[in-house]
């Protein structure tokens, strides 16, 4: 007897669900974007990456008065990685997270001619800078149709039956096979945002939730207090 295939995961939502699922979302959230604060490529990139196992609230609050005097890798070097540290001394893991940052200056310089590349191969090479960070990165500062699956979004697509995955990258395969064209951009964000302040962890906030009823979680937190 031939040995059974492992069934790939696939949302338990219908297609139709699905659409107005992000319909709903984009009317609840009509201007969807980063809480991260940035002015160019690089300030995103390197705010991306500080952002790994820190809040977005924390990263900003650390690089405000960073990102005054630094806004491209040549100033970032000429900064050093003992005064970084002393900027982002806040965040966590900022020991490596400052190394990343200097190493990945130089090599955008040696290898970039000191821009970010719209490539994911190219940004995924760069020290700090996994799969998730290339998705942001593509996606906010390129208009790539990516979607970066971080804790929030894995949570609301598992809760929700929207994109069940036991990794961070079964979700993001079934995501990206199932966004609607239309919100195929935005849905990173509509999703983070959904996450963050709708559908939190502990005591997701269903009853103000704007796709309630297509969502497959149970039992649902109706009660506001």
């Amino acid at each position: 007897m031939p040995p059974t295939r492992a069934r790939r995961p696939r949302s338990r939502l219908s297609k139709d669900e699905i659409e107005d699922f992000f319909a709903r979302l984009t009317e609840a959230i009509p201007d969807p974007k980063s809480d991260l604060e940035y002015s160019n490529a690089y300030t995103l990139l390197v705010a991306v990456v500080l952002s790994a196992q820190a809040t977005d609230a924390g990263v900003n609050r650390a690089t405000r008065k960073l990102f005054e005097e630094v806004l491209n890798p040549q100033a970032m070097i000429d900064l050093g990685e003992e005064r970084l540290r002393e900027h982002i001394k806040t965040i966590g893991l900022f020991n490596t997270k400052a190394k990343n940052v200097i190493a990945l200056s130089e090599a955008l310089i040696q290898l970039h001619g000191g821009q970010v590349p719209d490539n994911r191969e190219a940004l995924e090479a760069l020290p700090g800078v996994g799969r998730k960070t290339a998705n942001v990165v593509l996606n906010i500062a390129f208009g790539h149709d990516t979607c970066a699956v971080d804790t929030h979004i894995f949570r609301v697509c598992n809760r929700t039956g929207l994109a069940p995955g036991k990794d961070v990258r079964q979700v993001e395969d079934v995501l990206i096979a199932v966004i609607p064209k239309p919100y195929r951009h935005p849905a990173h964000h509509l999703l983070i945002l959904h996450g963050r302040y709708t559908c939190m962890a502990r005591k997701p906030h269903c009853w103000r939730c704007p796709v309630i009823d297509i969502c497959r979680f149970e039992p649902k937190n109706v009660n506001p207090g």
